[in-house]
């Protein structure tokens, strides 16, 4: 299967070719842990998700390595750690498991590996150490800085000049830098704060080192103690195929990588391949506290402000219904459709042997990541009533896994529509006039409801096709 992918660095959409297709190896920014992951933060980790499953079908579970980083050592971590008088590892451990139990929630599978940045300090003081060596970094007032003008391909990834990226950037002005987008590897620490011994004092590292001295230990040397670098990898001008982030880390965290890396270790490039998904919304404006739109993917899951909550399956449908490289609006109407569809395409493959992956959903994902196109096959396969192929082509989006869980059955409430029911057939065997009955039966069975009646009581339950938006105003 050929896979095509479009690469920020090139700007154009590439045929993937592996360095190595014995070992595909990832690298994706994951989150700083210092609170609850809000809605915009699940968009990388479905997107990828999906890229992850993309490249263990095509070539194998065990020829595919994907690393997701943790960052636990941030100055946002610190000072949630100060105004809440808890220790900076409850916070971080607590957090971390937020994360990972709310991704799951939504179906994203665990990365090969999710190191945690307080595990590679030693790894990013060798990196450091080299740059200096290589004099592409320098020592100032118990910082270690990067010297940008030592790299002059420094700006390719965003395409931008230097002299853009200064006017466009909150840069930090300190006396100690050479030139003002020189940034950070290394900062002294308070004895408050968290802190390593260095060659430079007792510190901690900057954000961009992290992601740079992770992805070289884990998809560059640990594969080469291993052995399981090919002679062609060796001599490949890149450390690893893919890295991938949102588009808001391209500038300055990406560019601060690839010159990290390509200067420490001598390569042409970091990452053969570059993907960035687009920004999300909510109701068409953007995810903000002051609009009153700002919800994180647990609030969503549990419901808020007197809303219920929204199955993760859902949540994952309505992410993958527009292609990652464009703006995904988050709306209430597209959760209630995305609902309404994955209640009729459980109840088709209820108890149906998985099949093989659909040649129309393979490329579609194949293409680019093109997950509306997948969904749209998606439809045709449950339109023709092809079960087994639509749970497997689901199957490779991470719909319809029974990771997941059958939550047709319990995520919604219609208890007080089954007391209402049963309240109109009282009144109506006394009266002999059952229009309200039948009024109310029939809306229900319009929306996808099950209407069970006996003489134990109402029993509703959500069926194939069931939508609730057809059940408000009744």
């Amino acid at each position: 299967m050929d896979i095509s992918l479009t690469n920020s660095r090139t700007r154009k959409k590439e045929p993937f070719r592996p360095i190595d297709p014995e070992n595909v190896r990832i690298y994706v920014c994951g989150p700083t842990v210092y609170d609850r992951a809000h809605l915009g933060n699940a968009r990388p980790a479905i997107v990828f998700d999906v890229l992850f499953r993309l490249m263990r079908e095509v070539y194998g579970a065990d020829h595919v390595t994907y690393v997701r980083n943790f960052t636990d050592v941030d100055d946002k971590i610190n000072a949630r750690a100060k105004e809440s008088g808890r220790s900076i590892g409850e916070i971080t451990a607590e957090t971390t498991q937020w994360y990972l139990d709310d991704m799951a929630a939504v179906g994203v599978m665990e990365p090969t590996h999710m190191p945690r940045a307080t595990q590679y300090i030693a790894q990013m003081v060798a990196m450091i150490s080299e740059l200096i060596e290589k004099g592409h970094a320098y020592e100032a007032e118990g910082h270690v800085l990067f010297a940008v003008e030592s790299y002059t391909a420094y700006g390719a990834l965003s395409g931008r000049s230097v002299d853009d990226m200064i006017a466009g950037a909150r840069v930090e002005v300190a006396p100690y830098k050479r030139n003002p987008m020189d940034f950070v590897l290394w900062k002294p620490s308070e004895p408050d704060l968290p802190g390593w011994e260095s060659p430079w004092g007792r510190g901690r590292p900057g954000w961009h080192i992290e992601c740079s001295a992770m992805a070289e230990e884990l998809l560059w040397k640990t594969p080469l103690e291993e052995g399981r670098l090919s002679e062609a990898a060796l001599a490949h001008p890149h450390l690893f195929d893919i890295h991938g982030g949102g588009n808001d880390l391209t500038f300055p965290h990406h560019e601060n990588e690839i010159a990290q890396s390509c200067c420490a270790n001598g390569v042409e490039h970091m990452a053969q391949t570059w993907l960035h998904n687009e920004m999300l919304q909510v109701e068409g404006k953007k995810m903000s506290k002051s609009l009153g739109n700002f919800f994180t993917v647990r609030d969503l899951l549990d419901g808020h402000d007197g809303l219920p909550g929204v199955p993760g399956e859902v949540i994952r449908f309505v992410m993958l219904s527009t292609h990652y490289r464009k703006p995904m609006d988050w709306t209430a109407e597209k959760a209630r459709e995305a609902e309404a569809t994955l209640r009729k395409w459980r109840a088709m493959v209820d108890g149906v042997e998985v099949g093989a992956v659909p040649e129309g959903v393979l490329k579609a994902v194949a293409d680019d990541l093109n997950t509306a196109g997948a969904i749209a096959e998606l439809h045709k396969l449950a339109g023709a009533g092809d079960a087994a192929a639509l749970k497997a082509g689901a199957g490779l989006l991470g719909l319809l896994t029974p990771e997941l869980g059958d939550w047709s059955a319990v995520s919604v409430d219609l208890t007080a529509l089954a007391d209402r029911l049963a309240g109109a057939r009282r009144a109506a065997m006394e009266s002999k006039d059952f229009s309200e009955v039948d009024r109310l039966k029939s809306a229900l069975l319009a929306a996808g409801v099950e209407v069970r009646m006996s003489k134990a009581g109402v029993e509703l339950l959500p069926g194939a096709g069931f939508d609730a938006a057809r059940l408000e105003g009744l």
